[in-house]
């Protein structure tokens, strides 16, 4: 009995000592830490702090894009997102609970503002083991109007949160010059992805600023505590040089042709040359920069970031070149038709296939855009001469318009071939901007302007505003040669026997400029694609002819033509409205021009040829006489018929019925000869005659076949 009571106090004594040493430690620690405010050589004053330090970013403002009018093309506005809070432990005081109560009536009130079922938003309501839930894309972005509708229920753990979403209110206006930004989710904050939004992301961004404070569990400030912020720096706003109104222009012209002929693409630029401000620019097909639809097909400025060649438009730096280098004699003679270059098997060929216009001068092989008069002109303005006007024109090498991702394109000069067809357009590749900046010296009077869109950078902090001056970038030709090319190029317009361009004749404006009908490289790389559609169509023009005020420039891909239709008609349904609506909306006023009389045609069956033909030249109109007899026995159009000035008409006489020369005529001229000889008719292509089957002065009867090609220009 005593052995077993002395354990029990060994035991108690031992026990004691082990509680009086744990209580000694804890004693000690405690002392420690209350005398050095350390634990583990870490500050507890710190530690407490963080713990209750809240930091919130406090969101800078992305700077605001304007047209040089000053109205806004894109902005940032306030993006409500709809979030229901599921845990009870948001609630501290029941009576106002700040969790989901009633889920069933929560889902149903909510189904009448969103596009989710009420089955649907109650399922996601019943997600376990989550604090709070979203409503994915139907609980995205909602209006204003609608959020105040669902606040006004005051349904209890249903709240908003909000983060900042660019708007474009134009929609798909200059959609890829402006581009669009997009939410980062490493920074949280919006980037500038394509176009003005991207090369200038740098002056719209700004810098997020903070606030930091010492808050409770729940984040809400504790009283007394102080706050630290920290500004942010809003981005800056920036104004382009794009004119709304002239914008609208080429985008309703855009949207009218896309809808018409269905091209592959479209790319069309407005210019200032005086400045070199770029007052429109746009594309088919196109994207929304708010939602990106379209995005997947239409992802690159075209007029900036795509590389091609050109065609003919090219031939106005050629014809720069000879005229400023004095070798360009309008009234002097060239063989139309074929151009032999030395050791090259396959000769250059004008687009009649080859069979030209005969001797003709260098003025009518301009207007008809004869590639074998501009080959010619090389050898007189001398091979490495005319690389030195490429250069001058500063093809191959980016204008510096400021915007993101440029190409350069590239001069095609290794080998003779090259040399001749990139007098000409082929081979040699630009872009659209390179080609508005190269006409800018022929507009401007020897002086090339660079190209920009953005007229002033204004920081929104202090209201210090940075101008974009106008730069001449180069003289590459003098203002006489400027003068006499313009001079040349309103003939291309203004012939209507020889002029390629007549149909960009715009009564009222001296319209001058050069048409262009370029290849298109096969994508497997073997040489050209063919067929009628299979080109790049284009205008580049330029008005009024004496002081231009606007460049227009206008490229179609491959639209889809009827076969009456050539690819000049969806370019002039975009070049000719834009032109003539700008220079009537800057108060150009129209030029006093000759109006066109219209000449009624009098009864000419019964009479003598001869005498028909005077009386037809005395009235402003075409006589053409088929056969050789001393009697006129039908004629087209009819007696009666109104014509304009320079009209043809057709003479049928009662002798031999001959063939006249079809070349240079249109289908529905050749159809009338054919119908008046009773010719059974073939047709062969579209565009103008180039090739007849039975040759001029043939004598023919009634019923015989003739077989006609056309080609477009």
């Amino acid at each position: 009995m005593n052995s077993k009571k002395i354990y029990t106090n060994y035991g108690a004594a031992i026990l004691f000592i082990i509680f009086g040493l744990l209580f000694f430690i804890l004693l000690v620690r405690f002392l420690t830490i209350q005398i050095t405010g350390q634990a583990d050589g870490k500050a507890l004053a710190a530690k407490a702090a963080q713990k209750y330090l809240r930091t919130n970013t406090i969101e800078a403002q992305r700077g605001t894009i304007y047209d040089d009018n000053g109205e806004v093309i894109a902005e940032n506005i306030t993006s409500y997102n709809l979030v229901a809070i599921l845990d009870q432990k948001a609630t501290i005081d029941p009576s106002h609970p700040k969790n989901v109560v009633d889920k069933r009536k929560t889902a149903k009130e909510l189904s009448k503002y969103i596009s989710l079922s009420e089955s649907e938003i109650y399922d996601i309501l019943n997600k376990k083991g989550r604090f709070q839930v979203e409503f994915g894309k139907a609980g995205q972005d909602i209006p204003y109007n609608v959020k105040k509708k669902i606040d006004a229920l005051h349904l209890p753990g249903i709240t908003f949160t909000t983060t900042s979403k660019r708007a474009y209110p134009n929609g798909s206006f200059a959609a890829h010059l402006i581009g669009y930004a997009k939410n980062d989710p490493k920074t949280d904050q919006l980037v500038g992805k394509m176009g003005v939004e991207k090369s200038y992301n740098k002056y719209l961004q700004g810098k997020n600023g903070k606030i930091s404070y010492e808050g409770d569990f729940w984040g809400y400030l504790i009283p007394d505590r102080k706050k630290k912020v920290t500004k942010p720096k809003n981005g800056d706003d920036v104004y382009l040089t794009i004119d709304k109104k002239i914008q609208s222009f080429l985008e309703d012209a855009m949207e009218k042709a896309q809808k018409e002929y269905k091209p592959k693409k479209i790319i069309a630029i407005v210019a200032d040359p005086t400045t070199g401000k770029i007052l429109a620019m746009g594309q088919r097909p196109t994207f929304d920069p708010e939602t990106l639809k379209g995005i997947s097909d239409a992802w690159q400025n075209e007029a900036v970031e795509t590389a091609y060649e050109p065609g003919s438009t090219m031939k106005i730096f050629t014809l720069s070149a000879a005229v400023q280098e004095g070798v360009f004699n309008p009234n002097a003679t060239y063989k139309s038709g074929v151009f032999h270059v030395k050791n090259v098997p396959n000769p250059i060929k004008d687009w009649n296939n080859g069979v030209g216009w005969g001797r003709i001068t260098f003025l009518e092989g301009l207007q008809r855009s004869s590639n074998v008069a501009f080959a010619t002109l090389l050898d007189y303005i001398k091979q490495d001469k005319f690389k030195q006007y490429l250069e001058a024109f500063h093809f191959g090498q980016s204008t510096h318009s400021g915007l993101a991702d440029e190409a350069t394109g590239k001069i095609l000069y290794d080998y003779p071939i090259e040399r001749y067809t990139t007098a000409f357009g082929q081979g040699t590749t630009v872009t659209a901007l390179q080609m508005v900046q190269a006409a800018t010296a022929v507009a401007n009077d020897g002086k090339m302007m660079k190209p920009y869109v953005v007229e002033k950078i204004k920081d929104t902090d202090t209201n210090k505003t940075k101008i974009t001056k106008p730069e001449v970038v180069g003289h590459p030709i003098s203002a006489q040669t400027a003068k006499q090319v313009r001079d040349y190029l309103r003939t291309v317009v203004t012939n209507k026997k020889k002029g390629t361009g007549t149909v960009y004749n715009i009564p009222g404006y001296s319209v001058t400029g050069k048409t262009g009908t370029a290849q298109i490289p096969n994508p497997n790389g073997s040489g050209y694609m063919i067929g009628k559609e299979n080109y790049i169509f284009s205008f580049l023009g330029m008005a009024p002819k004496d002081h231009p005020k606007l460049i227009v420039y206008v490229a179609v891909q491959q639209p889809h033509l009827k076969e009456t239709e050539t690819g000049s008609e969806p370019v002039e349904m975009i070049f000719n409205p834009v032109m003539k609506n700008s220079l009537q909306y800057l108060n150009i006023k129209p030029e006093k021009m000759p109006v066109a009389k219209n000449i009624k045609l009098p009864d000419l069956i019964g009479e003598k040829p001869s005498d028909a033909k005077a009386l037809l030249k005395s009235k402003g109109l075409t006589p053409v006489v088929l056969g050789d007899g001393d009697e006129v026995t039908n004629q087209s159009p009819a007696k009666g018929a109104i014509m304009l000035q320079n009209g043809k008409v057709l003479l049928k006489t009662n002798g031999y019925q001959k063939v006249p020369d079809f070349t240079g005529w249109s289908k529905r001229d050749v159809l009338k000869a054919a119908q008046l000889l009773n010719l059974k008719m073939h047709v062969s292509g579209d565009g103008y005659a180039f090739s007849q089957s039975l040759r001029k002065d043939s004598v023919v009867r009634p019923g015989d076949s003739i077989t006609v090609q056309f080609d477009t220009p």
